[in-house]
Order: structure tokens, then C-alpha cells, then sequence
């Protein structure tokens, strides 16, 4: 496990903060992009409202700030495979997330709080930072690294008795 996860670590290149990756970046687009679809098939986006117009303006002006700020470092590798895109959900729930690849969702319980294009740029920049920073990469991978030593804690402890399995 060790081996794995010093040879799995690499850095963010925007933050410079090191990062766990066992899976490639352009599987993880590949995955998210398939869950997000199958998302917005069982809960269809919100269009032509004037929420739904300022939330697609404000992603449009944030997607490509991101862009041209990431242009501007050098950075443009760091979005291979990345096609913004801003949904808005129909849903009391005050939320908003990101997958992999630069898939947001915004529920529309989360505007009255977000109020201004100010408000929703806030919410919708910390989403996209997620996307950045790869968050998801590192969550799957932690959860990968998890279940692997939950498997080898099993084998180890298979022979005990139920009850030191159990504390295991």
C-alpha cells in the first residue's frame, strides 16, 4: 500500500499541493461525464428561466476567465478533456457540485441565499476549484486505497476468531 500510494502521488499544478492519482484523469471524464448524463436524464435541467439564463452567464463568464487564466501559467494541459458545462436543477435542496471535467450543477434551492451574479460567480468558483484541483481523482483514489486494505485487513485476520475479525 505504501509503494502504491508514493508512487500514485503527484501535484496539482495550480496549487502545487501533492495529490493521490491511481486513476488517469481521462478515465475520470469518462465516468463523470457517463453518471452525468444519466443525472440530468432523471432530473432535467432547468431552461429558459431567468435563473437558468443568469447561472449559464455567469459559467460562461467564469469558464473562460478560468481558461484564459490558465493560458496565461502555462496551464492549458491541465484541461485536456475539460468541456465546461452549468446546469441548473430543479430541486428545494441548497447545493451545487462539479464532476470531473468541469460538470456543475446547481440546484435551484441554493439561489435565494447566492441572490446576484456575484453571489452565484462565489458558489460556482468553488466548484470550479474542485474540478481543478481534481478532486474527484483524489476521492476515488482514497476510496480505492480504502477498500484494497479493508480486503487485505480480511485476509490477514481470516483465520482468527469472529470476534478479532470483527475488531479488525
Amino acid at each position: 500500500l505504501l509503494t502504491i500510494t508514493v508512487f500514485s502521488c503527484s501535484r496539482v499544478a495550480l496549487t502545487g499541493r501533492k495529490r493521490l492519482a491511481l486513476i488517469p484523469e481521462s478515465t475520470m471524464q469518462s465516468l463523470a461525464l457517463t453518471q452525468y448524463k444519466g443525472f440530468l436524464g432523471t432530473n432535467p435541467p432547468v431552461k429558459n428561466t431567468p435563473e437558468a439564463i443568469m447561472q449559464k452567464k455567469v459559467g460562461a463568464r467564469l469558464s473562460k476567465a478560468v481558461n484564459e487564466y490558465m493560458s496565461s501559467k502555462g496551464l492549458t494541459q491541465q484541461l485536456a478533456g475539460f468541456n465546461w458545462e452549468f446546469n441548473l436543477v430543479s430541486s428545494k435542496e441548497i447545493n451545487a457540485w462539479c464532476m470531473p471535467g468541469g460538470k456543475i450543477v446547481f440546484y435551484t434551492g441554493i439561489l435565494p441565499i447566492c441572490k446576484t451574479d456575484a453571489g452565484i460567480a462565489c458558489v460556482m468558483g468553488h466548484e470550479v476549484s474542485h474540478a481543478l484541483a481534481n478532486h474527484g481523482q483524489q476521492h476515488m483514489s482514497a476510496g480505492m486505497l480504502q477498500q484494497l486494505g479493508a480486503v487485505g485487513t480480511a485476509v490477514a485476520v481470516g483465520n482468527q476468531s469472529s470476534e478479532t475479525q470483527q475488531l479488525a
